[in-house]
């Protein structure tokens, strides 16, 4: 059954990467705003005793080439659509392991392997990850590489870029292994209220993810290490005392290794909580822009927001558990002979769980969305207050403009948008001008 899947996937593969070798160099330097590390604001943005939030904000929109804004909206948009074909490839590949009793004969050689169900267990997960990823190929090749190069946003070649896929796949081989180990013996012990325990396990191998990720997850694709040029720490560290952050070190990662998306993000928990910055910004960001940002991520430290995020995300866990206990019981009671799936505790129903898991998915992505981007808002109204620097903050967010659509319509914000927009970031800097600097 597995042969000719397998050789229609090499052909679709090959294709890519024809596709790939003649189309990764689509973007032109025409197509991105004009600025080069220094803090350029349009005359109507000015301070002045006439200064308008509205019109400065129309000013900032304008300094960006339609061109680039029509790119930017095509890429953005086409986003809403791979949404839909994710779900799509992961419901097909499910619907194929079900159909074609495939999940059950990989449990069977588990079985036939070993008689210690934990063990059964991790051979099934070993079999079912590669089995996924290797159908699932064609998409990802697609999305995160010609795609990207497409829009002039990667800087990998094959080669790396595969070596990071292998890399991915190891981590998700023992980390996703131990996960699946976890669940399933509870499944096992627990027949009734598996979905509770489960949703507690569930949330508790969060936190520990998010926890070890900026020291051993992060380095492997990577090099961070601290910043040590004063001029771009020297107010960083200032701004972080000023606000009660016990920061010692600023850290850079070599992004541009893989992207040329400018970025900085706070990460870890606890003691392992890091704010870094990523080389693109140190290149292409104006000190302003730079203070803004890290301004932007200090709000997320000092209003504890990944805490915060673990516990609302932990609410969705525990409903998307109710949900999922309910759907395998009734699925499996109508379905299971046919899928030759005994129970939930079988591990030949994860394709089953993927199914539902990724319908939930989709359905909750407002939710999620909505979740992070109540949170970007309040790090974005610490961070003008923190670092003062309005016109950094909308030059910032016209570099984001290159792979984020920037004025969208307000059911779009709403459904698709992790972030707040372009035009919503920049116009909320705008009125805090207006309200806080000398005219």
């Amino acid at each position: 059954m597995g042969q000719p899947p397998l050789r229609t996937l090499l052909r679709i593969t090959l294709l890519g990467l024809l596709i790939a070798g003649f189309g990764c160099e689509l973007a032109s330097a025409e197509d991105r705003s004009s600025l080069d590390g220094t803090l350029k604001i349009p005359e109507a943005a000015q301070s002045s005793s006439h200064f308008n939030a509205d019109s400065a904000t129309d000013a900032y929109m304008a300094m960006l080439p339609a061109s680039a804004k029509a790119r930017s909206d095509a890429y953005f948009e086409g986003g809403y659509w791979l949404i839909l074909w994710n779900f799509v490839c992961t419901a097909a590949i499910s619907l194929l392991l079900l159909e074609t009793r495939w999940s059950a004969r990989m449990r069977d050689l588990a079985v036939r392997l070993t008689r210690f169900r934990w063990l059964q267990t991790l051979i099934y997960w070993v079999q079912f990850l590669l089995v996924t990823t290797l159908l699932g190929f064609p998409l990802e090749f697609y999305e995160d590489y010609i795609r990207e190069h497409q829009y002039g946003l990667a800087t990998q070649t094959f080669g790396p870029w595969m070596g990071d896929r292998l890399t991915t796949l190891l981590v998700e081989l023992i980390l996703g292994g131990a996960a699946i180990g976890i669940l399933f013996a509870i499944v096992r012990r627990l027949r009734r209220s598996w979905w509770a325990w489960g949703s507690l396990a569930l949330i508790v191998l969060l936190v520990v993810q998010v926890a070890i990720a900026p020291i051993l997850i992060q380095p492997l694709f990577n090099t961070i290490k601290p910043l040590h040029d004063a001029k771009i720490t020297g107010p960083i560290l200032s701004m972080a005392r000023a606000n009660g952050i016990p920061a010692t070190d600023v850290y850079e990662i070599d992004a541009s290794r893989q992207s040329t998306r400018i970025s900085a993000n706070v990460s870890g928990f606890g003691n392992t909580t890091r704010i870094t910055l990523n080389d693109n910004l140190l290149r292409r960001g104006s000190p302003e822009e730079i203070q803004a940002v890290m301004g932007h991520e200090m709000g997320h430290y000092v209003m504890h927001h990944i805490p915060l995020q673990v516990l609302e995300y932990s609410l969705v866990i525990v409903f998307s558990f109710g949900v999922l206990y309910w759907s395998l019981n009734w699925l499996l009671a109508r379905y299971g002979h046919r899928w030759q799936i005994s129970d939930t505790g079988d591990p030949a129903v994860l394709p089953l769980v993927v199914l539902v898991g990724s319908f939930l998915v989709l359905l909750l992505t407002p939710v999620s969305n909505t979740i992070v981007r109540t949170q970007e808002i309040e790090a974005d109204t610490f961070g003008l207050n923190a670092a003062r620097q309005p016109d950094g903050f909308a030059q910032a967010a016209l570099q984001l403009s290159e792979y984020r659509k920037m004025h969208p319509g307000k059911l779009e914000e709403f459904l698709f948008f992790d972030h707040p927009s372009g035009y919503h970031r920049i116009h909320a800097a705008m009125i805090w001008k207006s309200q806080n600097l000398n005219r």
